[in-house]
């Protein structure tokens, strides 16, 4: 009992965390060239709301100097709390690490590249007191940025989305979004390994309500094409198991056509006394049903990596620190 005495005294003597009335969360890769400004915008923005607020940012190990100038800030004194994650984990990864950090009442989630506006967070803030009862407010593009591929592949993965998903989806949704807590206690509670932010953003629920937003486009992306496509797979089945039902119901078709076949062919040979002669329609055959069968144990190969990385209940970000302001303007970890 007496060991027990200096752990109790620590517990009772530490001091409670401040509750925060707003916190703006967002992601460190590559963003040396806009995180000042960001910064600068978001606080002013969050000003405007409340005097009570927070800036939690997420270094996602970008290789640039995005960290050391964001730790600037943190030693200027300014409401920032910068999460250093170990390594690059991926940005739906790191963004759901801020929200875990974050302790508003409020959270702004929104991205640090300036293709979103900061300013939009009193917009969204109007719209979000006008009615009690709504948990977040969400931001969709008006139009599409891009080229004319990048607009064509992006529609075609929402309806493509829309017919494999069961849930509706709307297009052309962004990161920035303004959240109560109780949407984000629970949006939090999600710990899968292989998943996308934007399905659990729909899957968690509650009363959420979409603005149409102007969203400017840069030169320079770190989301290629490729990554774009790996996000579109992982959506589709995390989200979704009609890839594994359509399989079932391929594999289905197929065999039916197989017996017509041989019930026409069997019918020719007996009452026509005639055979399809032909080696090439033979090898055709092959390879068409050997390319459909490999296709479809990627697909259940997918669902199988998938199952297999959740079972090992790995953490879905490592934090290397957190950097946080103190009263006498330097930061501690």
């Amino acid at each position: 009992m007496e060991a027990m005495a200096p752990v109790l005294l620590a517990l009772v003597t530490e001091s409670p965390v401040r509750p925060v009335a707003l916190s703006v969360v967002t992601t460190l890769y590559r963003s040396e060239r806009t995180i000042s400004e960001f910064i600068r915008r978001a606080s002013a923005a969050a000003s405007q709301i409340t005097k009570n607020f927070e800036i939690v940012v997420v270094d996602d190990g970008s290789p640039d100097r995005s960290l050391a100038i964001a730790l600037d800030h943190v030693v200027a004194g300014e409401p920032v709390t910068v999460v250093e994650l170990s390594r690059n984990f991926g940005h739906h990864k790191a963004l759901m690490t801020g929200l875990d950090h974050a302790r508003g009442e409020l959270c702004f989630l929104i991205d640090s590249d300036l293709e979103e506006a900061p300013e939009l967070l009193t917009e969204f803030h109007a719209e979000l007191a006008r009615d009690p009862e709504l948990d977040v407010v969400y931001g969709f593009q008006k139009k599409r940025k891009g080229g004319w591929f990048e607009r064509l592949s992006g529609a075609f993965a929402f309806r493509l989305f829309d017919l494999l998903v069961s849930y509706p989806v709307q297009r052309n949704f962004t990161t920035v979004r303004l959240m109560r807590r109780r949407y984000v206690d629970s949006l939090v509670r999600h710990k899968e390994q292989q998943s996308s932010i934007g399905g659990l953003w729909i899957i968690t629920g509650f009363r959420q309500k979409g603005l149409a937003i102007d969203k400017a486009t840069r030169n320079e992306t770190t989301y290629s094409f490729l990554k774009r496509w790996h996000s579109f797979v992982d959506s589709v089945t995390s989200f979704s198991e009609a890839p594994l039902i359509g399989i079932f119901y391929l594999g289905l078709a197929i065999l039916t056509f197989s017996a017509l076949v041989a019930v026409w062919l069997l019918a020719n040979k007996f009452l026509r006394n005639a055979m399809i002669d032909g080696w090439v329609s033979v090898m055709l055959s092959v390879w068409f049903l050997g390319g459909l069968l490999v296709f479809c144990v990627g697909i259940i190969g997918i669902y199988l990596s998938k199952v297999f990385i959740e079972t090992k209940h790995r953490p879905y970000t490592i934090v290397r620190a957190i950097h946080t302001p103190s009263q006498n303007g330097a930061h501690h970890d």
